[in-house]
């Protein structure tokens, strides 16, 4: 039965429910599981900022006065958040000040909070378009991730909400823009340079890994730059399959290409370079990607581990001191069977010397997954590695970056992409509209952190 199911009454006689009925009861019983399970984390949650609170006290040598002053402003702090989670976040919250980034299935604009003034990241996503593309699972994965990643670094997540029309993710915003942005001005780094960079994201994959994670996307346009000129990651795309390149079938299409497809198209290094630049944006805002970071291992789908991100990690470093990653392409058919080969196309240039701590890393992050460094030696074993030399990995976050950041104010966007063919007005949903039949699966997506509140508070919000 399709539109019905049966159960049996008392008399005996099968009792038919229609599948708008079951459809209903679905809806009722996920409802009533995220109310109780909301319930019970945030009982938790407010437990252990106590206990924290407490902790800190105690570690500060407070006075008894001291501490019950700090106890009653935490008191007010934590009923000012629960009016918060109350409220009911939305578009007309935020002023949009400047669209910074555009994808397959939305964009990311500058906005302004405007009772607090603060100053955010908005990443807008398309519901029809997760639906179509049978995302949903992905991109609330994506949204779990940034709740639960709470630290120096990733990017932060203050607060995610939806209307009938999209989904909307409201980040921190890094005005240091991002690495691919980065390496395109600069051309290649120095070693120096470059050491610093990839022990930053060194520790940054490390932190995703602690957490359960495997990023799977590790490439520049995902490690931004915040203020300081310190890496944070961003963007779980590829571990939340928002693209094309990110769907099986992509994979499947470029596995089954015949060597036929494939052209052989020497390059020296500087047309390789020019031809890289020249195509690196449309790649970055296009629906197919580039496979050019993605380990050999996940392309085969018979499983791979964390050690895929390290991969990546040698393929960003080759780029850094190179000037573009070694198995690019013109055509992602091309960088997948370079990729698939690297044990033949992985290849240094000689008109571009670099040193051979860097050429070994490169290679041992570059090479089979059994001999792969980090495989199962972690961060302490890459950490161990000559080219790191001298590297203060328990302070490097508070010593000034390899590359300053000139930020002029806090919404200062010198260091993005212009978009003005995409309208600065937020894309949302009418209040008129009525609450669209798919809603529920998107059911318990509205997030609001705690250290999302300012010194100042927030005005009282609209109820929901």
């Amino acid at each position: 039965m399709t539109s019905a199911t049966a159960n049996f009454g008392s008399s005996g006689l099968p009792i038919r429910f229609s599948g708008h009925t079951l459809d209903k009861a679905t809806k009722a019983k996920v409802h009533l599981e995220n109310y109780y399970s909301n319930l019970i984390s945030q009982h938790m949650e407010r437990r252990i900022r106590h206990e924290r609170l407490e902790e800190t006290m105690r570690d500060e040598g407070l006075s008894e006065e001291q501490k019950q002053e700090k106890r009653i402003q935490h008191a007010l702090k934590e009923t000012e958040f629960l009016r918060l989670k109350r409220s009911r976040l939305g578009v007309e919250d935020f002023m949009p000040l400047k669209v910074i980034g555009r994808g397959a299935f939305g964009e990311v604009r500058l906005v302004q909070k405007s009772d607090t003034g603060h100053v955010y990241a908005m990443k807008i996503l398309r519901k029809a378009d997760m639906l179509e593309k049978e995302q949903v699972a992905h991109v609330r994965a994506e949204r779990d991730i940034l709740v639960e990643a709470d630290h120096q670094w990733v990017v932060k997540m203050y607060y995610s909400f939806q209307d009938t029309i999209n989904l909307y993710l409201i980040m921190e915003f890094l005005p240091g823009g991002d690495m691919m942005t980065l390496l395109m001005k600069k051309d290649t780094l120095t070693e120096e340079c470059t050491q610093f960079y990839i022990a930053e994201t060194a520790l940054a994959i490390d932190s995703i890994h602690k957490l359960g994670f495997i990023h799977r996307d590790i490439k520049p346009d995902n490690l931004l730059l915040d203020a300081r000129g310190h890496i944070k990651l961003s963007d779980f795309g590829l571990c939340t399959g928002l693209k094309k390149s990110h769907r099986t079938e992509f994979y499947r299409d470029l596995s089954q290409a015949k060597p036929s497809d494939f052209t052989s198209n020497p390059m020296d290094s500087k047309r390789r370079a020019e031809s890289w630049k020249k195509n690196r944006r449309q790649l970055a805002y296009s629906t197919v990607g580039t496979p050019d970071y993605i380990a050999p291992e996940v392309f085969k789908q018979t499983g791979y581990t964390a050690s895929a991100d390290w991969w990546s990690l040698g393929v960003i470093m080759y780029e850094m001191l190179i000037g573009y990653p070694p198995f690019c392409s013109e055509a992602p058919q091309e960088t997948y069977r370079k990729v698939m080969n690297w044990r033949e196309t992985l290849i240094f240039p000689p008109e571009i010397p670099i040193s051979s701590e860097a050429r070994d890393l490169i290679l041992r992050f570059c090479s089979e997954e059994a001999k792969r460094v980090g495989t199962f030696g972690g961060l302490e074993e890459i950490k161990q590695h000559n080219f790191f030399k001298g590297v203060d990995w328990e302070h490097i976050r508070e010593r000034p970056a390899a590359i300053p950041v000139e930020v002029k104010s806090i919404d200062d966007t010198s260091n993005f992409d212009d978009f003005p063919d995409v309208e600065l007005k937020i894309p949302s949903a009418s209040s008129k509209d009525s609450e669209s039949a798919k809603d529920w699966v998107f059911i318990n997506y509205t997030f609001k952190r705690f250290e999302g509140l300012t010194q100042r508070g927030a005005k009282q919000q609209r109820k929901s």
